[in-house]
């Protein structure tokens, strides 16, 4: 599923850090999005190897999970080429599955021929008919798709699988492991604004600003709704105000309800879920998005390992917030 990129700004607050700790910053361009990751030094361990062992976990999960690469792993798979999985793939398979069965399926990898039909995605073209609706939804529903020794099963060839909506933060929790196998434990890594934050920066623990949702607002922390502080947790924030499109009066957004396969219409705006991974928080934050403002709440506090921040529109379009109780212990003023 198409994820809102760069929806969170990182707000990094130097003034009171310890001058003694130095911190390294490394960014770039992945999975069609930016990345940037700030880490304390380690000592006898070159910065160098550590930004080029950041580059290549990269690689090689755009090698196994991105749909914009033809010769990925995934791509072979929805082409029906191979059926065999590699242990990046598998990870990150039985983890959408798990919120798919605990959202009762408003979260849903095999979403993706919905949303190119809809005209979002790679290589998408809008091409929605509703005499056709019946025919793409045949083959969507995670529960068609299984993993089996090793192998994915199709209940349909035409199954096509998308990771989109977890890769962001699945690649945030593996930089983060990769960080901590070499002893580090004072970092923030953010891949296209899923963010997962360990131990402090200097004498404070990290935050972050979550964007408000204005659709003129395209400029990540230009205007903020909230400033959190973060130490070992991950958060993820998606929203529909940025990537749509208006057509004949009506404005079609890119979260597709898979069991409608319809676009997402609530009032809902914008969701910044808190979980103990990326990957989790995530395919929640997507999951939210397609329930609306009334089911999101239920659904973040049936999890005692959920925290949430959702905004949404009244009746007269003004702006309006819920904030779980303990994420609310965590917002900061400037």
């Amino acid at each position: 599923m198409i994820r809102v990129n760069l929806l969170i700004f990182l707000v990094i607050l130097l003034s009171g850090c310890n001058r003694s700790a130095l911190f390294r910053n490394h960014s770039g361009l992945t999975q069609g999005t930016t990345y940037s990751i700030t880490y304390q030094e380690k000592l006898f361990v070159s910065y160098e190897k550590i930004n080029r062992a950041i580059d290549e976990k990269l690689t090689e999960i755009d090698r196994s999970l991105s749909v914009y690469n033809q010769s990925s792993l995934i791509s072979a798979i929805n082409s029906n080429e191979s059926s065999e999985v590699d242990k990046l793939f598998e990870e990150a398979f039985v983890i959408s599955q798990k919120v798919s069965e605990m959202t009762d399926g408003l979260f849903d990898i095999t979403v993706g021929p919905l949303v190119k039909a809809w005209g979002f995605g790679p290589d998408a073209v809008r091409s929605y008919d509703p005499l056709k609706r019946d025919s793409l939804m045949s083959f969507v529903g995670f529960s068609k798709v299984r993993l089996v020794n090793d192998r994915i099963e199709k209940d349909d060839p035409r199954i096509w699988i998308d990771m989109n909506a977890v890769a962001q933060g699945f690649s945030v929790d593996l930089i983060s492991r990769l960080l901590e196998g070499f002893g580090i434990s004072n970092y923030l890594v953010e891949i296209g604004g899923e963010i997962r934050a360990s131990g402090k920066k200097g004498e404070r623990y990290w935050r972050v600003g979550i964007d408000k949702p204005e659709e003129a607002n395209y400029s990540p922390g230009a205007t903020l709704a909230a400033v959190l502080e973060l130490s070992d947790e991950a958060l993820a924030t998606s929203g529909n105000y940025r990537k749509f499109y208006v057509e004949d009066g009506v404005k079609y957004s890119h979260t597709i309800d898979p069991k409608t396969g319809m676009p997402a219409r609530n009032r809902l705006l914008s969701v910044t879920i808190v979980a103990p991974d990326a990957a989790t928080a995530d395919a929640f934050a997507t999951a939210c998005m397609v329930a609306g403002h009334e089911k999101a709440r239920d659904l973040i506090l049936k999890y005692e390992f959920l925290e949430g921040y959702l905004i949404y529109s009244g009746d007269d379009g003004e702006y309006l917030s819920w904030i779980s109780e303990g994420l609310s212990k965590k917002i900061r003023e400037e």
